[in-house]
């Protein structure tokens, strides 16, 4: 294994990663600006009123998202265990 080898897999894992964990954190992240933008204008600084909906989106972007990052995470797997006899050399 030469180190650009484990570069480029290590590359692959985390933008792997980093898929896998995108539409959960934009969720959370729209949600909350959301709901930060109506306690802004309401002036209502409460702080469970931010925790529940981004559970609730975060909840949502998990169930409409999980069969495309189950496919993703199916890919990345097969992809390392059908290379494992170049990962051997």
């Amino acid at each position: 294994m030469t180190p650009e080898f484990i570069t480029a897999f290590f590359v692959d894992a985390i933008q792997t990663a980093i898929l896998l964990a995108m539409p959960m954190l934009l969720a959370g992240l729209i949600v909350g600006l959301l709901v930060s933008m109506f306690q802004a204008a309401t002036q209502i600084n409460e702080m469970t009123l931010v925790f529940i909906p981004k559970m609730l989106a975060v909840g949502l972007a998990l169930l409409i998202f999980f069969p495309w990052m189950l496919q993703l995470m199916i890919d990345f797997t097969q992809n390392v265990f059908s290379n494992i006899p170049v990962f051997a050399r």
